[in-house]
């Protein structure tokens, strides 16, 4: 019987120390030690490919209505999200502008609510599909006075990009990126930008 209850206290003794030290490494937030969570590019994959191809408005397709019509292309972004405070954040808003071969041709973003855990750090996966007509109003209006400088077509630029996509020959990267973390009622915005590979 002696045995048994030792045995019981040893026990409690241990699960309490558990407890207790669960509870001493996790803090509540505030402003001198809530810490700005930081975002990453991991990597980037070209999740689907139909080649390149375009037809305009003058062709008759066999279904359907004529129009600009092209193939699309659909990245994936990966993230890294670290959390270096003791308790756990709140992401709930997250956009990026996407660059290609040096040119803004679109944005990304997940309104997705996430939870990241004290000292972890979570993935994301943030899918963007380009298509012509959208690339072709970015460049105009983004770089159009850059592509007249250098005397290049944004026919070429998109063809160079939609082409050499698979082999990843030009840099991809995102810019001017923010996402914002809760905790405790507090708010951080975190930028971030990056390039791949």
């Amino acid at each position: 019987m002696h045995r048994k209850s030792i045995v019981l206290t040893l026990l409690s003794i241990f699960i309490m120390g558990v407890l207790l030290s669960g509870c001493a490494s996790t803090s509540k937030p505030s402003d001198s030690n809530f810490k700005t969570p930081v975002v990453t590019l991991d990597y980037v994959d070209v999740s689907h490919y139909f080649g390149w191809w375009y037809y305009g408005p003058k062709v008759k397709p066999t279904k359907g209505k004529a129009g600009h019509n092209s193939a699309p292309l659909d990245y994936s972004f990966v993230f890294n999200i670290e959390n270096p405070n003791s308790f756990p954040v709140q992401m709930d808003d997250f956009k990026f502008a996407c660059v290609l071969d040096g040119y803004e041709l679109n944005s990304g973003y997940s309104t997705e609510t996430m939870w990241i855990p004290a000292g972890k750090t979570n993935q994301l996966k943030v899918e963007v599909m380009y298509d012509f007509r959208g690339a072709q109003l970015s460049l105009l209006i983004v770089a159009g006075q850059e592509l007249k400088a250098k005397g290049v077509s944004f026919w070429d630029v998109i063809e160079k990009i939609w082409t050499q996509a698979p082999d990843f020959s030009f840099p991809v990267g995102v810019a001017q990126g923010s996402a914002v973390f809760k905790a405790g009622g507090l708010t951080k915005v975190a930028a971030f930008e990056g390039t791949y590979p």
